[in-house]
């Protein structure tokens, strides 16, 4: 099975950056991946994604315009650049992959998370 591995987390605050990255391992570098995020008290919800060959991206709309996803897969990595964060962007974030990662249910993998937190 395909194990992912996640960092870049932290305490910022509003309007600072980070990057997240994700490293993939244990089979062919062929999945969508990307990233889903989970706030104390709710449910987890789908943050971006990018497809296997880098050509497609997606965004949740709260986040268009302030990060970028972006794939090497010469290191079979993905990252996620966040900029002007937000309190509302804190949550534990989920590196995922699969060949249909739109949803919860469709992720086939996941790595066990990073927090990001973002003070006022």
């Amino acid at each position: 099975q395909v194990q992912l591995a996640e960092s870049g987390g932290g305490t910022v605050h509003t309007g600072d950056s980070l990057r997240l990255s994700c490293a993939a391992s244990g089979a062919t570098f062929s999945y969508a991946m990307g990233w889903f995020r989970q706030a104390p008290g709710k449910e987890r919800e789908f943050v971006s994604a990018i497809s296997w060959n880098g050509r497609s991206a997606y965004y949740t709309d709260s986040v268009k315009g302030r990060f970028t996803i972006s794939r090497d897969n010469g290191k079979n990595s993905v990252y996620l650049q966040m900029n002007s964060l937000k309190p509302e962007d804190t949550a534990v974030y989920y590196c995922a992959a699969g060949r249909a990662i739109a949803t919860v249910s469709g992720v086939e993998f996941w790595a066990k998370g990073t927090l990001v937190t973002v003070s006022s």
